[in-house]
């Protein structure tokens, strides 16, 4: 999919050609491409006047920015304390065996699923918990597990959003 710059300049009429406005900048910028692709820096760059280093520099600092494409279905799996002792490492076993991922390959090479590990997901009585967007799915089973990647693929494909915005990138 190639980076809409129209899709770009509008996201900055929202926020202001300022440099206060990266962070929002960027979030929307990979809310629509779900990363942050290389040509946005020197485009951002210049469109903020502010060096691209400093964009790159922020993108860079907040975990919650990625510079690699990620899957439409973005799986995080909980390890904090809670989860872990309820067996969520079974969990991520599961997932990264069925859909074919390793520690160093986290997306699947079709770009519908990524699956990571997280610190916490804040629902530590429902353990061993994932999330799936967002979405938190609680006692989680290798087996569960299964049946949601089996869901999730029947889902598959784009949504309307997502396929208007390919189109016009």
């Amino acid at each position: 999919m190639g980076v809409s710059f129209d899709l770009i300049d509008s996201v900055i009429a929202v926020w202001g050609a300022a440099p206060t406005a990266i962070i929002p900048i960027l979030q929307e910028v990979q809310e629509q491409y779900r990363y942050l692709p290389p040509e946005i820096f020197p485009y951002m760059a210049k469109k903020l006047d502010v060096s691209e280093a400093r964009i790159y520099g922020v993108a860079t600092f907040y975990e919650n920015f990625s510079l690699v494409p990620k899957g439409r279905f973005i799986v995080k799996v909980c390890d904090g304390t809670a989860c872990h002792v309820r067996n969520s490492v079974p969990l991520l076993e599961a997932l990264r065996k069925e859909l074919g991922l390793s520690e160093t390959a986290a997306t699947t090479a079709d770009l519908l699923f990524t699956v990571e590990t997280v610190s916490c997901l804040g629902a530590c009585a429902l353990a061993p918990v994932l999330s799936v967007n967002g979405e938190v799915r609680a006692a989680m089973t290798p087996e569960k597990v299964l049946g949601l990647l089996e869901e999730l693929k029947a889902e598959g494909g784009m949504p309307e959003a997502e396929e208007a915005v390919r189109v016009a990138g």
